[in-house]
C-alpha cells in the first residue's frame, strides 16, 4: 500500500465564478482516521466528489489508492455523501439488502450487527424513520464495506445531539479494529475531535494546515478553538 492514500497537486474545479478548489496541495497517509475540517463552502464535498470521481478537476492533479480517480478506484472507496435518497416503503433491511446488491466487498453479517448496535430495527420502514435513524442506515452501507477508503462528507449535518452523540460513539468503538484509511469532513467540531488522529484545515478551498491531530492541539489547543481561529489574525490571512 502506498503511504499516501491520497495525493493532490494544484488541484482547481471552478464553477462559474466561484473556485471550489483552488490550487489544492495535499498528502494525507493511509491507514489513518483524517477529519478533513472548514466551514460551509470551502471545498469539503468538491474535494470528496473528485476523490470519488463524481467530479473531474479543471486543473491539476489527484492521486486515490495510487490512481486516478474513477471506476476502478471506486471498487475500494465507500463514500457516504452529503445527501441520499432512499425508497421510503423499503425497511432497513431492504435498504442493506439493496445494498449489498451493488456495493463490492459488502458483508450482509457486519450490516446486522452494526444494525443492532446502532439500535435500529431492521423491519422499520424508512419513510417512518428519523432523521438520526436514516443516518445510522447510511453509516452502516458504509462501515459493513470491507475496502481500502471510507469518505464521509458531512455525517452530522441535521442529526440532533443526542443521535449525534450515539452515532460518534458506534464510529469510535467500530474504528478502533479498523485498518482502513477513513476520511470525515464536518464543521460539527466539539464532538468528532476524538476522532481524528490526522487534519487537514481547508478554508476557500485550499488546505491552510495539515499534520497529526496532536501536533495540531499542541500548537493551537482543542480543534474547536482552532476552527473559531480560521476568521481572525494568522488564519484569516
Amino acid at each position: 500500500m502506498t503511504p499516501y492514500i491520497i495525493e493532490c497537486q494544484r488541484l482547481t474545479k471552478q464553477y462559474g465564478k466561484k473556485k471550489a478548489l483552488d490550487q489544492l496541495e495535499l498528502a494525507i497517509p493511509s491507514g489513518r482516521i483524517t477529519g478533513i475540517l472548514g466551514p460551509n463552502g470551502c471545498g469539503k464535498s468538491t474535494f470528496f466528489r473528485i476523490l470519488t470521481g463524481m467530479v473531474r478537476p479543471d486543473e491539476g492533479s489527484v492521486r486515490v489508492l495510487g490512481q486516478t480517480p474513477g471506476w476502478q478506484t471506486n471498487q475500494d472507496i465507500a463514500y457516504l455523501p452529503d445527501r441520499a435518497r432512499w425508497y421510503p416503503n423499503h425497511t432497513a433491511r431492504q435498504s442493506l439488502e439493496w445494498g449489498k446488491s451493488f456495493l463490492p466487498g459488502f458483508s450482509m453479517e457486519r450490516a446486522i450487527q452494526l444494525a443492532d448496535y446502532m439500535d435500529i430495527d431492521l423491519d422499520m420502514k424508512v419513510g417512518g424513520m428519523s432523521r438520526g435513524q436514516e443516518a445510522r442506515i447510511m453509516l452502516i452501507l458504509c462501515l459493513a464495506r470491507d475496502v481500502q477508503l471510507i469518505v464521509l462528507d458531512e455525517p452530522f449535518t441535521g442529526i440532533d445531539v443526542i443521535s449525534r452523540e450515539a452515532i460518534v460513539a458506534s464510529l469510535i468503538d467500530y474504528l478502533e479494529e479498523s485498518e482502513q484509511s477513513i476520511l470525515i469532513s464536518t464543521h460539527d467540531i466539539q464532538e468528532v475531535e476524538g476522532l481524528f488522529d490526522y487534519t487537514v484545515m481547508m478554508k476557500a478551498g485550499r488546505a491552510i494546515w495539515s499534520g497529526n491531530t496532536e501536533d495540531l492541539r499542541a500548537e493551537y489547543g482543542s480543534l474547536r478553538d482552532v476552527f473559531r481561529k480560521m476568521y481572525v489574525k494568522e488564519w484569516n490571512k
